[in-house]
């Protein structure tokens, strides 16, 4: 009987069915395979779909309160992202390699073996991060094998944000959050969490890691150590705790700014070093291309500190440029970067120029709210000193006013900086001096009245503007236009 059955079985799975005419059993065998494969993807999407909920990063953004006095910002600036140039230059910076595997971390320089000392394992259990039980608080953290900062472990970063909670976070970008944090031996701390949008938080820690790792000014934010764990890319920074000077300028800070002049003054200078000693005291040197002024972290002495260096270049000194895909904020970039993807450190002095007129006016880059004229701050302000109205750009929630002479020198460092013609911008070696010499001479405000009727063509550079409203003898400020110049002996060489 068994035969039997096997043998109408066998006649019955042999039969040609209408669908191509394939067998039965060739045709239950597809049916039952796509089932199979169906089941596994629905169950593969489910899965991906738990896990992206629970590892989706927090985006709420909330600035302490309290007794804090920092005010909260709540706008945000457009950034330019616009595909110009890609990366083909011949002298390329080294890029920092990192390999990423179960037993180990460890980062190395591409262009070189690694040594002993990098190839060696950097990573540690958990329970060497974190003591058991006991009351145990942990031990430090290891040193890194780069020669500079630690290795953080993703839970050490975890328990001094308290799990990156909402409550710690104290900014956002495009890049990644930012969260306050207490390390074990309570040592205060800013935890940059980088978002992996298309490969960016790698390209972005790279950046970082390479261009301010060993950097130490103080003016610059100091990076103390990094994660590397999993997907996790972190960066560990020293904790500066009065906010940002886009918080001081445009919060809410009531009818008079505690931004004093000597204060904003301060604010220029120091930033002026910070990128004087990136430009002119590092090879290769860095070129930052994202100044603005939620980049300024300030102490409580007010004392200004360049951050986030995300979208830094480095440019070797056999190079006068390198070529490069446009990223900046909206504003603050300079034209000849915008339009042709050619960057140097002259893109950085135009950023510098337009923060400094942020500065003194207590306004933005652009300001669609305001009147047709007033909307784009650089051309106001050049139309502003044109007419002998150099008085009125001053920010109205200033304690006091300044000096003519001390406003005079600030505007020409300023006009200086925004010259549409990058070679005739200062370095910023050069701005600190003109900032710093008290015995910069001025012409007499007469002169104002013969050059306002100069003024009016179109097409006049930011160097003429600052030569006619603030008299010759300050022209040698800028590099070029030669003839022009007087002797001064507080030229800086």
């Amino acid at each position: 009987m068994a035969i039997y059955d096997t043998t109408f079985v066998n006649k019955e799975l042999s039969k040609s069915t209408s669908i191509f005419g394939l067998r039965l059993w060739v045709v239950i065998g597809i049916f039952v395979g796509a089932i199979i494969v169906l089941f596994l993807f629905l169950l593969s999407l489910c899965i991906t779909s738990r896990k992206r909920h629970n590892k989706s990063p927090k985006r709420l953004l909330k600035l302490s309160s309290g007794n804090d006095p920092t005010p909260v910002v709540s706008k945000e600036i457009q950034e330019i992202t616009t595909t110009h140039h890609d990366d083909h230059h011949h002298h390329r910076p080294p890029e920092i390699q990192i390999d990423i595997g179960k037993p180990d971390h460890r980062i190395v320089f591409s262009d070189r073996a690694p040594s002993s000392g990098e190839s060696r394992a950097t990573s540690a259990p958990d329970s060497a991060s974190f003591g058991g039980g006991g009351g145990s608080t942990g031990a430090m953290p290891e040193v890194s094998h780069l020669g500079w900062g630690r290795w953080y472990t993703l839970r050490e970063l975890e328990k001094a944000t308290n799990g990156l909670a909402d409550e710690n976070v104290i900014g956002e970008g495009g890049y990644g959050i930012v969260y306050r944090g207490v390390l074990v031996d309570n040592t205060p701390v800013a935890v940059k969490n980088l978002l992996n949008n298309r490969g960016q938080a790698e390209r972005e820690f790279k950046v970082e890691v390479e261009a301010i790792g060993r950097v130490r000014h103080k003016n610059l934010v100091r990076l103390l150590g990094y994660c590397v764990e999993g997907a996790y890319r972190m960066l560990v920074y020293e904790y500066v705790d009065n906010g940002n000077l886009d918080q001081w300028l445009h919060g809410d800070v009531g009818e008079v700014s505690p931004l004093t002049w000597d204060i904003r003054v301060n604010v220029i200078l120091g930033m002026a070093k910070g990128l004087a000693y990136l430009h002119e005291g590092l090879e290769p040197k860095v070129v930052h291309r994202d100044i603005k002024s939620s980049n300024i972290l300030l102490d409580r002495q007010w004392h200004a500190k360049v951050s986030d260096f995300g979208l830094a270049k480095l440019l070797s000194s056999e190079s006068s440029y390198v070529s490069t895909r446009v990223m900046g904020t909206f504003g603050y970039v300079a034209p000849e970067y915008a339009c042709t993807g050619m960057l140097n450190e002259k893109s950085d002095v135009y950023s510098f120029g337009i923060l400094i007129m942020e500065i003194l006016t207590g306004r933005s880059p652009v300001d669609y709210s305001r009147p047709k004229g007033e909307v784009n701050l650089v051309e106001w302000l050049k139309a502003m000193v044109g007419n002998r109205k150099s008085e009125e750009v001053v920010d109205p929630k200033l304690p006091e006013m300044p000096s003519s002479k001390a406003l005079k020198r600030i505007l020409l460092v300023a006009l200086r900086c925004v010259d549409p013609d990058a070679q005739k911008r200062p370095k910023m070696g050069h701005v600190i001096h003109m900032l710093e010499a008290d015995d910069l001479l001025f012409r007499d405000e007469r002169r104002i009245g013969s050059s306002h009727r100069g003024h009016k063509e179109g097409n006049r550079t930011a160097s003429k503007v600052g030569d006619r409203q603030f008299g010759e003898d300050a022209s040698d400020t800028s590099e070029g236009d030669s003839s022009r110049r007087h002797d001064n002996p507080t030229r800086h060489r």
